[in-house]
């Protein structure tokens, strides 16, 4: 079984319910998701914008134009039907503009050099009332299905902790950085300038065998916890880069991750080469 069925399977796949996932095809589908991205990260999460974002009640930049945006849309849902985005940016993309957005927060020459093409994550939100299992499983769909078509080597990006204290998530910083710290070939570093220690634990004080499923991983419940989105990618193979950077702006702690794709595709071969042996349905 090649990528390209893969990738033509998984476009099959990308309803659940009155849910879909594609790529944005208009300026107000972008619009849409600028909107949504605004709700969460300075409506709820407390991030700062701009005067002019802050009028327009959009969050946007300068990369918005060129990337592609992943969105998930509720056809059964008034107004805006966006309920879930992400930000893609391929090595082209980032060429163009000069640079990849998390560049500006860690030294990435490393992942620039890993052979194939390479993705950038980024602005990843989903609404309030969509964060449930549904909607991240047609999500990482969607994202399954770009990789694919455009056979994405290494996917990687900032992900975040909320507020801008590394030691309200000490215990959760420091587990990454004992057990899930990027190999060389593909570690990122915190620029000298915005770079956190995330050894704030001794490394004494996890067990590797359990620390993962103990660390609470619901951020309403305080400090000390692994986002949702940061133990998907952890799932799924990724690693952390070296250092942790304060975003006052965005009033977050981020780390950097780094997957390589080789783990989803995988999953994703095994799963329709099941379905083929059941249904006939590649040659």
């Amino acid at each position: 079984m090649d990528f390209q069925k893969i990738a033509d399977l998984l476009e099959s796949d990308l309803t659940l319910g009155t849910l879909e996932v594609r790529l944005a095809n208009s300026a107000e589908e972008v619009k849409n998701a600028q909107e949504l991205r605004y709700r969460v990260f300075y409506k709820e999460m407390g991030a700062k914008p701009t005067p002019e974002m802050s009028a327009r009640e959009l969050d946007f930049d300068a990369f918005d134009e060129h990337c592609d945006h992943l969105l998930v849309i509720d056809n059964a849902r008034a107004g805006n039907k966006v309920v879930g985005t992400y930000r893609l940016i391929r090595r082209p993309v980032a060429k163009k503009l000069g640079a990849f957005y998390s560049a500006s927060e860690y030294e990435i020459s490393a992942l620039l050099q890993y052979p194939g093409e390479i993705l950038e994550l980024g602005r990843s939100c989903i609404d309030a009332g969509y964060r449930t299992g549904a909607t991240m499983q047609i999500l990482w769909r969607g994202l399954a299905s770009y990789i694919f078509r455009h056979n994405i080597t290494l996917m990687f990006g900032c992900a975040s902790f909320p507020g801008i204290d590394p030691k309200d998530h000490a215990q959760a910083l420091s587990y990454l950085y004992y057990h899930h710290l990027a190999p060389p070939a593909i570690r990122a570093k915190a620029l000298p300038e915005r770079y956190v220690d995330m050894q704030l634990l001794p490394r004494e004080a996890f067990d590797p065998n359990t620390a993962f499923d103990n660390i609470k991983m619901d951020p309403r419940s305080g400090g000390n916890n692994i986002p949702p989105l940061i133990k998907g990618y952890l799932r799924v193979g990724g690693y952390v880069g070296d250092g942790a950077v304060i975003d006052v702006d965005f009033n977050t702690t981020d780390v950097f991750i780094t997957v390589k794709t080789e783990l989803i595709t995988d999953r994703y071969m095994r799963h329709y080469e099941r379905s083929n042996k059941r249904e006939n349905i590649l040659p």
